[in-house]
Protein backbone atom coordinates (compact mmCIF):
# COMPACT_ATOMS: atom_id res chain seq x y z
CA UNK A 1 0.00 0.00 0.00
CA UNK A 2 1.41 3.42 -0.84
CA UNK A 3 1.63 6.22 1.83
CA UNK A 4 0.30 9.80 0.87
CA UNK A 5 2.72 11.55 -1.07
CA UNK A 6 4.63 8.90 -2.86
CA UNK A 7 3.32 9.36 -6.47
CA UNK A 8 5.20 12.48 -6.15
CA UNK A 9 8.22 11.09 -5.02
CA UNK A 10 8.14 8.69 -7.81
CA UNK A 11 7.26 11.70 -10.22
CA UNK A 12 10.64 12.94 -8.84
CA UNK A 13 13.03 9.92 -8.78
CA UNK A 14 11.87 9.37 -12.48
CA UNK A 15 12.28 13.27 -13.56
CA UNK A 16 16.23 13.06 -11.80
CA UNK A 17 16.86 9.55 -13.46
CA UNK A 18 15.19 11.29 -16.58
CA UNK A 19 17.76 14.56 -16.60
CA UNK A 20 20.88 12.55 -15.61
CA UNK A 21 21.07 10.54 -18.49
CA UNK A 22 19.40 7.76 -17.73
CA UNK A 23 17.31 5.71 -19.94
CA UNK A 24 14.74 3.65 -18.25
CA UNK A 25 12.57 1.38 -19.88
CA UNK A 26 9.35 -0.55 -18.85
CA UNK A 27 9.24 -4.16 -20.56
CA UNK A 28 6.39 -5.88 -21.39
CA UNK A 29 5.17 -7.14 -17.97
CA UNK A 30 6.47 -4.43 -16.42
CA UNK A 31 4.04 -2.23 -13.86
CA UNK A 32 4.43 1.23 -12.59
CA UNK A 33 5.29 -0.63 -9.22
CA UNK A 34 7.58 -2.89 -10.76
CA UNK A 35 10.26 -1.44 -12.88
CA UNK A 36 12.88 -3.50 -14.72
CA UNK A 37 16.10 -1.70 -13.06
CA UNK A 38 18.37 -3.82 -15.75
CA UNK A 39 16.97 -2.09 -18.30
CA UNK A 40 18.13 1.64 -17.26
CA UNK A 41 20.75 2.54 -18.62
CA UNK A 42 23.38 5.27 -18.65
CA UNK A 43 23.76 7.56 -21.93
CA UNK A 44 27.17 7.60 -23.51
CA UNK A 45 29.09 10.82 -22.41
CA UNK A 46 28.98 13.97 -24.51
CA UNK A 47 31.30 14.47 -27.38
CA UNK A 48 33.90 16.51 -25.73
CA UNK A 49 34.47 18.94 -28.41
CA UNK A 50 33.59 22.49 -28.86
CA UNK A 51 30.49 23.05 -30.75
CA UNK A 52 29.54 19.58 -30.26
CA UNK A 53 27.45 19.30 -26.72
CA UNK A 54 24.61 18.04 -27.75
CA UNK A 55 26.79 14.90 -29.75
CA UNK A 56 27.34 11.74 -27.56
CA UNK A 57 30.78 9.75 -27.77
CA UNK A 58 29.99 6.52 -29.19
CA UNK A 59 33.59 4.69 -29.50
CA UNK A 60 35.84 6.91 -31.38
CA UNK A 61 33.47 8.96 -33.08
CA UNK A 62 30.96 11.90 -31.76
CA UNK A 63 27.10 10.97 -32.93
CA UNK A 64 23.52 13.11 -32.56
CA UNK A 65 20.12 11.92 -33.24
CA UNK A 66 18.05 13.64 -35.80
CA UNK A 67 14.69 12.99 -35.46
CA UNK A 68 13.30 14.79 -39.07
CA UNK A 69 12.39 11.75 -40.95
CA UNK A 70 14.81 11.55 -44.64
CA UNK A 71 15.38 8.94 -46.75
CA UNK A 72 18.72 6.55 -46.68
CA UNK A 73 20.80 8.73 -49.29
CA UNK A 74 18.94 12.57 -47.92
CA UNK A 75 19.85 11.13 -44.28
CA UNK A 76 23.76 10.86 -45.28
CA UNK A 77 23.86 14.09 -47.54
CA UNK A 78 22.41 15.43 -44.24
CA UNK A 79 25.20 14.23 -42.24
CA UNK A 80 27.80 15.51 -44.52
CA UNK A 81 26.62 19.17 -44.46
CA UNK A 82 25.91 18.98 -41.17
CA UNK A 83 29.65 18.48 -40.01
CA UNK A 84 33.05 17.99 -41.68
CA UNK A 85 34.10 13.85 -42.57
CA UNK A 86 30.38 13.37 -40.83
CA UNK A 87 28.30 10.17 -42.03
CA UNK A 88 25.70 8.02 -41.36
CA UNK A 89 26.89 6.23 -37.91
CA UNK A 90 28.40 2.80 -38.93
CA UNK A 91 28.19 0.13 -36.07
CA UNK A 92 31.70 -2.11 -35.41
CA UNK A 93 30.23 -3.72 -32.04
CA UNK A 94 27.21 -4.61 -29.87
CA UNK A 95 28.59 -2.07 -27.39
CA UNK A 96 28.14 1.05 -29.41
CA UNK A 97 24.78 -0.68 -31.15
CA UNK A 98 23.70 -0.57 -27.47
CA UNK A 99 24.61 2.78 -26.66
CA UNK A 100 22.94 4.03 -30.02
CA UNK A 101 19.80 2.07 -29.02
CA UNK A 102 20.07 4.14 -25.43
CA UNK A 103 20.54 7.22 -27.33
CA UNK A 104 17.41 6.85 -29.76
CA UNK A 105 15.15 5.68 -26.75
CA UNK A 106 16.06 8.60 -25.07
CA UNK A 107 14.98 11.34 -27.93
CA UNK A 108 12.14 9.37 -30.13
CA UNK A 109 11.00 6.95 -27.49
CA UNK A 110 8.14 6.24 -29.48
CA UNK A 111 9.66 5.24 -32.99
CA UNK A 112 13.20 4.10 -32.36
CA UNK A 113 13.59 2.70 -36.25
CA UNK A 114 16.62 4.72 -37.33
CA UNK A 115 18.73 4.41 -40.71
CA UNK A 116 22.44 3.53 -39.98
CA UNK A 117 24.81 3.98 -42.28
CA UNK A 118 24.52 0.38 -43.96
CA UNK A 119 23.89 -0.36 -47.74
CA UNK A 120 23.94 -3.29 -49.73
CA UNK A 121 26.59 -2.90 -52.69
CA UNK A 122 25.06 -3.47 -56.15
CA UNK A 123 22.46 -6.47 -55.12
CA UNK A 124 25.93 -8.19 -54.07
CA UNK A 125 25.19 -9.55 -51.06
CA UNK A 126 27.75 -7.62 -49.39
CA UNK A 127 27.06 -4.75 -47.01
CA UNK A 128 29.46 -1.71 -46.83
CA UNK A 129 29.42 1.32 -44.55
CA UNK A 130 28.62 5.00 -45.91
CA UNK A 131 32.24 6.48 -44.01
CA UNK A 132 34.34 3.48 -45.51
CA UNK A 133 34.74 1.35 -42.93
CA UNK A 134 34.97 -2.22 -42.65
CA UNK A 135 32.16 -4.14 -42.12
CA UNK A 136 32.90 -6.45 -39.09
CA UNK A 137 29.88 -6.44 -36.50
CA UNK A 138 26.23 -6.89 -37.58
CA UNK A 139 23.38 -7.17 -35.63
CA UNK A 140 20.60 -8.74 -38.12
CA UNK A 141 17.12 -10.10 -36.60
CA UNK A 142 16.69 -13.73 -37.10
CA UNK A 143 16.21 -14.21 -41.02
CA UNK A 144 17.49 -11.26 -42.06
CA UNK A 145 18.56 -9.39 -44.65
CA UNK A 146 16.31 -11.43 -46.41
CA UNK A 147 15.99 -9.30 -49.86
CA UNK A 148 19.52 -9.04 -50.59
CA UNK A 149 20.14 -9.49 -54.43
CA UNK A 150 17.12 -7.39 -55.07
CA UNK A 151 16.71 -3.63 -55.27
CA UNK A 152 13.61 -3.89 -53.02
CA UNK A 153 15.51 -3.47 -50.06
CA UNK A 154 18.87 -2.30 -49.72
CA UNK A 155 19.16 -0.36 -46.81
CA UNK A 156 19.86 -0.87 -43.31
CA UNK A 157 17.68 0.10 -40.36
CA UNK A 158 17.89 -0.82 -36.51
CA UNK A 159 14.74 -1.74 -34.23
CA UNK A 160 12.68 -2.84 -36.91
CA UNK A 161 10.93 -5.42 -34.95
CA UNK A 162 13.06 -6.04 -32.34
CA UNK A 163 14.63 -2.92 -30.51
CA UNK A 164 17.97 -2.92 -31.50
CA UNK A 165 18.17 -5.56 -34.19
CA UNK A 166 18.49 -4.47 -37.76
CA UNK A 167 16.57 -4.94 -41.07
CA UNK A 168 17.47 -4.59 -44.44
CA UNK A 169 14.26 -1.69 -46.19
CA UNK A 170 13.96 0.05 -48.42
CA UNK A 171 16.06 3.24 -49.18
CA UNK A 172 13.16 5.13 -50.24
CA UNK A 173 11.43 5.10 -46.67
CA UNK A 174 12.05 8.29 -44.54
CA UNK A 175 13.20 7.61 -40.78
CA UNK A 176 15.11 8.94 -38.17
CA UNK A 177 18.88 8.98 -37.91
CA UNK A 178 22.07 9.38 -36.30
CA UNK A 179 25.05 11.22 -37.84
CA UNK A 180 28.84 10.45 -36.67
CA UNK A 181 32.13 12.24 -37.08
CA UNK A 182 35.51 11.27 -35.80
CA UNK A 183 36.80 14.41 -33.80
CA UNK A 184 39.72 14.07 -35.66
CA UNK A 185 38.81 14.38 -39.15
CA UNK A 186 37.33 17.81 -37.67
CA UNK A 187 40.57 18.84 -36.80
CA UNK A 188 41.92 17.95 -39.94
CA UNK A 189 39.54 20.26 -42.25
Amino acid sequence: MYKRGTKSVCFLLLALLWDSGYVLTMERGDTAAHVNLTALRRLPKQCNMDGFNDWFKVDNHCVKYFKKPLNFTDAEYSCRRTVPGGHLVSVHNAGANKNLLSIVKKMNPKNLRIWLGGYEFLRSGKFLWTDGSFWDYSGWLPGEPKNIYTSFEECVEMSWNVAGKWNDDACNFKKGYICAFKPISIMEE
